[in-house]
């Protein structure tokens, strides 16, 4: 028998829009093996198929796609690909040169725009040769449908290892079933029917029932916050440019920062009383409010002491260092960024202030009400906060920013270092910008994914990170 998609993963198709993919991605950098300038055999396109396709060996889902049933009579199933070719999933690009950042960033924007071909199962990565400095790029795209309870990874974490070198030869055991009739899909979602009566009158309710659920929850747990958390979800949430209409284009910007410097941020305010109070997340998360203030100056927006972009975050509870485990401690914060604040500092108590009410107050959402909001079992961080973000009305928030402890050490892919990572979290409905981070052997990398026309000044905004945490780094306070 097939699997069945649950309801919540089916909506994730049924809402799917040429304007809003749902597929999250990543953009791995990596140095060729041996070093820049070494003679060692660059790495290629052959051992990225042959890597990819060892470690799906056992992982059938990533060689299953998705039917729908006639009549939608009953959820979509996932069935094995007859016809599965891995060369048609694993492809490559070079850059023309010289191969710069700015390429790449416009290389990922256009293939991240493209919705993934249902007709194939829903993953593609891409090696991108010709990148400067002896370095190449592996980009990739993981449908949400695709990163359930049964497929815990998306396919980038299946790319690199935490050591150098390749795995040994796999034996591939995986035969495939007979893709189902239309006739047997049919009979299937019937059984279903007659045998599993509740199944299906729960994917019917399903729905209904954990929206009620959680409208509750957000109004009781937020509705007693104070100052810059939010005060209720019947209350929207501020005006902004951020919140337009979308097309299908995209924008992506690279911002690379160092993990020190943030650190020294909290070290410096561990002198003052606010020791305890203020963590690394809190520190970025002030970062991005001075960026977001700056940008608004740039334009010529509004700006009031009293100006606020709430955004949504779905924080990790794990300890710093990161962890997979982490998976498990996940919970959602609505944090109003203080933009009208002119005082780096005080933008930064101000954010951590809001933190610790949500999280000791038990006012954030834990992990377990994260699988309730939208179906979720714990893929990987980054597509679960951007599956949380789709799923919750756009009048919540302004922008969704992501955040994943990763490993501080490095990470290979064959023999050849990752640099650099980073997230493309997929825009929702009326939502100009995501932005997605993750911390990596030394570094915290940002990316940020854009509407195109909505955000033609993206590559400001980036800047504006960078020269937001020199604020913070070196105790100057903005005007």
């Amino acid at each position: 028998m097939s699997d069945r998609l649950s309801s919540l993963d089916a909506s994730l198709l049924y809402l799917e829009e040429p304007t809003t993919v749902m597929h999250v991605g990543n953009v791995m950098v990596f140095d060729e093996p041996g070093g820049r300038g070494s003679s060692d055999a660059p790495f290629d396109y052959e051992e990225l198929v042959a890597l990819i396709s060892a470690r799906i060996a056992h992982l059938p889902r990533y060689r299953q796609k998705i039917r729908e049933v006639p009549g939608r009579l009953a959820n979509p199933v996932w069935v094995d690909d007859e016809s599965f070719d891995i060369t048609y999933h694993v492809r490559q690009a070079a850059l023309p040169k010289p191969g710069t950042d700015e390429q790449l960033e416009e290389f990922v924007a256009r293939i991240q725009q493209r919705p993934l071909d249902r007709s194939h199962p829903l993953w593609e990565v891409y090696l991108v040769e010709g990148l400067e400095h002896d370095r190449f790029a592996v980009v990739t795209k993981t449908h949400h449908a695709l990163v359930d309870g049964a497929v815990a990874l998306d396919i980038a974490q299946l790319v690199v290892r935490d050591r150098p070198g390749f795995d040994e030869d796999v034996v591939d055991t995986w035969r495939p079933r007979h893709e189902p009739s239309d006739l047997q899909l049919v009979a299937g979602a019937v059984t279903d029917a007659v045998f599993m009566p509740g199944q299906v009158i729960d994917s019917v309710r399903e729905n209904v029932d954990e929206a009620r659920e959680i409208a509750g929850r957000v109004v009781q747990g937020l509705g007693s916050l104070v100052s810059t958390v939010v005060r209720g979800a019947a209350r929207p949430a501020p005006t902004s440019p951020l919140n337009v209409e979308i097309g299908a284009g995209r924008r992506f910007v690279m911002v690379g920062t160092d993990l020190d410097d943030y650190r020294k941020v909290r070290s410096r305010l561990a002198r003052g009383a606010y020791a305890d109070d203020v963590t690394i997340n809190d520190v970025i998360l002030a970062t991005v409010a001075g960026a977001f203030r700056a940008w608004l100056l740039t334009r010529g927006e509004p700006v009031h002491p009293s100006s606020v972009i709430r955004s949504m975050v779905p924080v990790s509870v794990e300890s710093e260092s990161g962890s997979s485990a982490a998976a498990h401690r996940l919970t959602a914060c609505f944090v109003d960024l203080p933009v009208g604040e002119p005082g780096a500092s005080m933008r930064l108590h101000q954010i951590a202030f809001s933190m610790r009410q949500q999280m000791e107050g038990g006012q954030a959402m834990s992990a377990q009400r994260l699988v309730g909001l939208a179906g979720f079992a714990p893929p990987t961080l980054h597509s679960l906060g951007a599956r949380l973000g789709s799923a919750m009305s756009r009048r919540l928030f302004n922008v969704i920013i992501t955040n994943v402890p990763g490993p501080q050490t490095t990470l290979y892919a064959g023999e050849a270092p990752m640099l650099s990572t980073y997230p493309v979290i997929p825009l929702a409905k009326g939502q100009a910008l995501a932005i997605g981070l993750t911390s990596y052997d030394g570094g915290v990398y940002f990316g940020l994914n854009a509407d195109r026309n909505a955000m033609p000044d993206l590559e400001v905004l980036g800047q504006c990170i960078v020269d937001a945490l020199a604020e913070l780094t070196e105790g100057r306070e903005g005007a």
